[in-house]
């Protein structure tokens, strides 16, 4: 009912605009906590489908092959097939992860879906410069990320500095970073739903 009054300014939709915007000039901006815990959700959801990727990969593999020296030859062989489906799964992994983060942290910010996306990101950029240097002082075993498939990862050794390292860490953070605007985006708009049913209701639109 609130699309057929969407113009004019005492309009349900224009009350509600002003309603957010006022609620926005007070509660708005990057939410750092809330984009903190977007990275935990993200950071997560990395680990678990990574983790479901290389078991429904390893179980193919399995089943396509007799044996272990065939699954190396024919890894062998198909080296450059195999490293583009890596990267696509990889791509669609952290998509999914980070948008997963950057709809928490939209929802619980509640205001600038996109301004949360991006301190998820953030946060996985900053975590992974200060792991980063901690393993290159501290030694490898403190370079905890290494281990989590798809998280970013600095390359302070020179070790990506190659075409491939490059494709890697390009899609390791770009990805990222438009799943979590995009999640942003929408845990955002689920609180402009509820805004607008607030203001249909005290405009008598709703029971």
């Amino acid at each position: 009912m609130a699309e057929n009054n969407a113009s004019g300014a005492s309009t349900p939709k224009s009350r509600r605009n002003d309603v957010v915007a006022a609620e926005k000039e007070r509660f708005g901006g990057i939410k750092w906590g809330s984009a903190f815990f977007g990275w935990l959700t993200a950071i997560g959801l990395t680990v678990l489908l990574s983790a479901l990727a290389t078991a429904i990969g390893a179980g193919v593999g399995a089943a396509n092959t007799t044996g272990a020296s065939d699954a190396a030859n024919q890894a062998t062989e198909n080296a450059e097939t195999i490293g583009i489906v890596s990267g696509i799964v990889l791509a669609i992994v952290l998509f999914v992860a980070y948008y997963c983060g950057g709809y928490v942290a939209g929802r619980m910010a509640r205001f600038d879906g996109v301004k949360q996306g991006v301190a998820v990101w953030l946060w996985g950029i900053m975590i992974a410069i200060i792991v980063a240097i901690l393993g290159a002082i501290a030694g490898d075993q403190f370079n905890v990320l290494s281990s989590i498939g798809g998280a970013p990862q600095i390359p302070v050794d020179g070790s990506l500095l190659t075409a491939s390292g490059l494709i890697a860490l390009a899609i390791a953070v770009l990805v990222p970073l438009i799943g979590a605007i995009t999640g942003g985006k929408a845990g955002m708009h689920f609180h402009r739903k509820v805004d607008q049913v607030g203001i249909d209701h005290q405009s008598g639109l709703t029971n």
